[in-house]
Formats: C-alpha cells, sequence, structure tokens
C-alpha cells in the first residue's frame, strides 16, 4: 500500500507550510530522555534535525521556510548563495536552494559547502561548490548549541573572501549559540524558537 500524496511544499501558504514543518519537527525531531550533548552539556531531551532535513516531506518545507525567513529579514534577493560546515549544514542548504530555483519572483541561489578542513588532494579546496569570492552569503546550520560549527564554517567564508550576510538556523536552541554568534560580529536568524516544539 502507497504512502498518502502530500501537498507539494510550493503549493502551500507559508503561513500553512511554516506551521506544517513546526509540527514535523515537534513529532518526529524531538527526542526524550538523557542526552549528552556536542558541547558536553547534559539535558533530558534532543531535537535531531537530520530526521528533519532528511525527511522526504519536511525538507522541501525547511527550504520554503527558511528562504521566507530571509525573504522578510531584507537578505533576499541580495544574498548570493547559502551554506555551512558539513554535514549539519548540507540539507539545509539544498533545501533552499531548490525552493529559491521553484520560486519564479528571485533569482535561485546557489549552495555551497565548507569541509572541516581542506581537502588533500585535487583541487584541494576547503569550500567546495560555486566560488563564494566576494558574492554575498548566509552561512545555515540545523540548530546550534554553542555556535561552534556556524563560527567554524563563518572563519572559512571569510578567509575564502566571501561577504557573511548573517548565520540562519532552523531551531534557535541556545542563547549561547547566538552569544558566540553575535559576539563574532554577525546577525543571527532562526525560523523556529526551541519554546515553539511544545517540548
Amino acid at each position: 500500500m502507497s504512502a498518502p500524496r502530500i501537498a507539494p511544499a510550493h503549493s502551500l501558504p507559508i503561513a500553512d507550510a511554516r506551521e506544517r514543518l513546526r509540527e514535523l519537527i515537534r513529532d518526529l525531531a524531538v527526542v526524550r530522555g538523557h542526552v549528552v550533548l556536542s558541547s558536553g552539556a547534559e539535558a533530558d531531551h534532543y531535537v535531531d534535525l537530520r530526521r528533519i532535513t532528511l525527511h522526504h516531506e519536511a525538507a522541501p518545507l525547511v527550504g520554503r521556510v527558511m528562504l521566507d525567513l530571509l525573504r522578510r529579514e531584507g537578505l533576499v534577493p541580495g544574498v548570493k548563495a547559502v551554506g555551512g560546515l558539513t554535514l549539519g549544514a548540507d540539507p539545509v542548504a539544498t533545501s533552499i536552494l531548490h525552493a529559491s530555483a521553484a520560486d519564479e519572483d528571485l533569482d535561485p541561489l546557489d549552495a555551497f559547502v565548507v569541509r572541516k578542513a581542506n581537502k588533500a588532494h585535487g583541487l584541494q579546496r576547503r569550500i567546495e561548490g560555486p566560488d563564494v569570492t566576494g558574492r554575498r552569503v548566509v552561512a545555515v546550520e540545523d540548530t546550534s548549541t554553542t555556535g561552534g560549527s556556524v563560527l567554524t564554517a563563518c572563519e572559512a567564508l571569510a578567509e575564502g573572501g566571501a561577504d557573511i550576510a548573517a548565520v540562519a538556523v532552523i531551531v534557535h536552541r541556545s542563547e549561547a549559540s547566538r552569544e558566540a554568534v553575535e559576539a563574532a560580529g554577525h546577525r543571527y536568524l532562526a525560523a523556529y524558537d526551541i519554546s515553539e516544539l511544545e517540548i
């Protein structure tokens, strides 16, 4: 028996797309139970956004909602590419790329991948994809506890000559992350606050 057909993300009004994504994050990504976060902090729940960014229904909604966030914040049009530190940022950037390509009112955005270290062979690039030199970009991440991953991406982007317009995450989980990003001189944006997930 095949799964029921779902409405394509691009056909939903943005308010409906945003609410449906919130529901999917709440229902699929929130894992309850004792966990130790990458920062070393302990928590009684974990928000596993890979369950969303790699999900057949949720991923297109991520693109719509994140693109709408960039538009509402005045960054689109203007920003030319999105991406961040592999692995968490990769599906987020790809979803935004596809959403922008489907939006007839926008010039499509490119995506890029920031490696954790320079590639040891070939072109030995740290940032894969279309060149970011001289281009206005947004560093993305699914969520952040300390800001470490997205700031690593920002450092590589600055070294690569990109103009970093902002950092954008799907779910704002920690004030420590916002503070670290803003202390580094970057604008911090989030599509949802952790309080919206009804944990």
